[in-house]
């Protein structure tokens, strides 16, 4: 067995920022602007990033379409589409600076789609009062990461894409760096730093079917926070996107764009049944996303899917030059991954796990974690969304609050006379990675990643229980003691399986946060159906805080501010003429 065959390598930096994707990136093109020295890790290639897959668009009112829409009425939608489990004071930042944040990315050269006469084009998505979302054909989260990317390159920011953080290192409360490992060679690395940014993504990878790819959304930013003293606020809350690719097994969970339904697609269960109808009799399939997944896995459920557990969506009733225009990726994506020409066939789809609306939780003002020194941003975080994140909402969440975060960062380090550091955290970090390595339990992370995904989908998915989470918690208990077994083998092809180890840890902690706060949210609210409370409880308007040795704690949201109160109460139009999904 392989060992780390280089001694630790030290890095310093005012500002240390955990991932490269769009977050990251526009919290670390805040700070090189702003003159900070700052250091963007990640773990997968900053090309290649979860924000990359984003197709459908990013949200703003700026009225280049409909100019009759406000930044009020954006809050609002965003508000009431959360079932108000948003806060309303992270919503209106968001809303208020959606348009500084298009135009950032404007400036630094973004593609946008535009009218004949140079207008950003917006068009309609799913519970959105207007037309309020630009785009770049479906593939704007690409767009924006290329654009971010670009835009780094140019303030020569300084990105290392092969760390993996293993812990956030605090000393007395406060962060002075984080510890981890180049994935390539396994060099342990410490980097000490003043400040540190989490952006690392959510935790959608912990059920089978993800539109996460392998070895991303695993939960690192939950245990990273977690560990360092931060909290964990609505775990619970997930949203299941309708329509997952089921095939094949190393892509299962592979998004369906939304863009097919909004198209004119159509659902079928095995019967050849349009059930929408039982479902959404008006907006059929142009429902919401949690109505249109609760539809889907219903008919499984009860016996109405395919062979294979999922239902069937079809545009090949579309003509050709439509399908080929309007869902060009799509298109492409079905041909490489099953030699599937939807243009002639149907597509087998079941719902995946999407987004994480929840994460850390983090001050509204500027995404403070409560950690002096740690933020957290992106997926990561937590507070836009509540029970349902509207569609092109995640994009503009990152554009606005990346800025914001790194901003307040600069402040922050300029401001510090002294810097305390702890040996005992650095031994304490250094002591887990090693234990891997010299471990000789019988255990592999992979196996128990799967086991825990397993477990999830079984007791955590579209529909729950007190009775089946309170089994998946025992379950979970179970793969927590195996877990203590695991073992690392690198090998000459890198230290893979060591990343695997740490991100089955992640794994196991944004499980444990997920299922005992799913428990304590006895009503059913937007994403989170309990099949054994039926009913919306007023009483619970508000959030769920988790902690490791604490458990968890409900926190109380406060009204939204007279500015858009009005609005968000208002009863909202169920049309869906014109508009696409969310």
């Amino acid at each position: 067995m392989l060992s780390s065959p280089h001694a630790e390598r030290h890095l310093t930096t005012s500002v240390l920022v955990i991932g490269t994707g769009g977050a990251g990136l526009r919290a670390s093109i805040e700070l090189a602007e702003r003159g900070i020295q700052v250091l963007a890790v990640g773990k997968r290639r900053k090309h290649d990033a979860h924000t990359t897959l984003a197709a459908g668009g990013i949200n703003a009112a700026l009225g280049t379409m409909d100019p009759e829409d406000s930044w009020q009425q954006h809050a609002a939608d965003t508000l009431r589409e959360s079932y108000f489990l948003a806060d309303p004071e992270i919503v209106e930042v968001v809303a208020r600076n959606a348009a500084r944040g298009v135009e950032d990315l404007e400036r630094w050269g973004m593609p946008f789609a535009r009218e004949a006469d140079g207008r950003i084009s917006q068009r309609f998505f799913g519970a959105h009062t207007y037309r309020r979302t630009a785009y770049a054909g479906d593939y704007t989260g690409l767009e924006i990461q290329r654009t971010l990317v670009r835009r780094a390159a140019e303030l020569a920011v300084p990105i290392i894409d092969t760390v993996y953080i293993t812990r956030i290192l605090t000393a007395d409360g406060t962060v002075f760096g984080a510890y981890g490992f180049d994935i390539v060679d396994g060099t342990p690395i410490v980097i000490h730093a003043d400040a540190v940014i989490l952006a690392a993504g959510g935790h959608t990878r912990i059920w089978r079917y993800t539109s996460s790819r392998r070895d991303e959304n695993t939960g690192d930013s939950f245990r990273l926070a977690a560990l360092a003293g931060a909290r964990i606020r609505d775990a619970e809350l997930v949203q299941f996107h309708p329509s997952g690719l089921l095939e094949p097994d190393d892509a299962a969970g592979t998004l369906v764009s939304e863009a097919a339904r909004g198209e004119g697609g159509i659902l079928t269960n095995a019967q050849g049944e349009r059930f929408m109808e039982r479902y959404d009799p008006e907006r059929m399939e142009l429902s919401t996303r949690d109505r249109v997944a609760l539809a889907n896995y219903t008919e499984i459920a009860e016996g109405r899917g395919t062979e294979k557990g999922g239902v069937w969506l079809d545009v090949s009733h579309l003509p050709r030059e439509q399908v080929l225009e309007k869902l060009p990726r799509l298109y492409r994506a079905m041909i490489d991954l099953q030699m599937l020409d939807i243009t002639e066939q149907p597509m087998e789809v079941a719902p995946t796990a999407h987004y994480s609306m929840g994460g850390v939780w983090v001050r509204p003002e500027d995404h403070g974690t409560g950690v002096e020194g740690l933020y957290a941003i992106g997926e990561a975080s937590s507070g836009l969304h509540g029970a349902n994140r509207l569609g092109g909402n995640s994009l503009i969440e990152l554009m606005v609050y990346g800025r914001i975060t790194g901003e307040t960062a600069a402040e922050y380090v300029r401001g510090r006379t002294e810097v305390r550091r702890d040996p005992e955290a650095v031994a304490e970090a250094r002591a887990e990675l090693e234990g891997f390595l010299r471990s000789t339990g019988t255990e592999t992370p992979r196996r128990l990643q799967r086991a825990v995904r397993d477990l999830m989908t079984e007791h955590a998915g579209v529909i729950r229980t007190e009775e089946s989470l309170r089994e998946g918690l025992a379950e979970l208990a179970v793969l927590e003691e195996r877990a203590k077994n695991v073992t690392a083998h690198p090998d000459i092809a890198g230290f893979d399986d060591l990343a695997h180890a740490f991100d089955l840890l992640g794994s196991l902690l944004a499980a444990r946060a997920t299922l005992e706060s799913a428990i304590e949210r006895r009503e059913t609210r937007g994403c989170h159906n309990r099949a054994d409370f039926p009913e919306t409880d007023p009483a619970l308007r508000g959030n769920m805080i988790w902690t490791p040795g604490g458990g968890v704690e409900f926190e109380p949201l406060p009204d939204a501010p007279e500015s858009f109160r009005a609005l968000a109460e208002a009863s909202a139009s169920d049309a869906v003429e014109g508009k696409l999904v969310e």
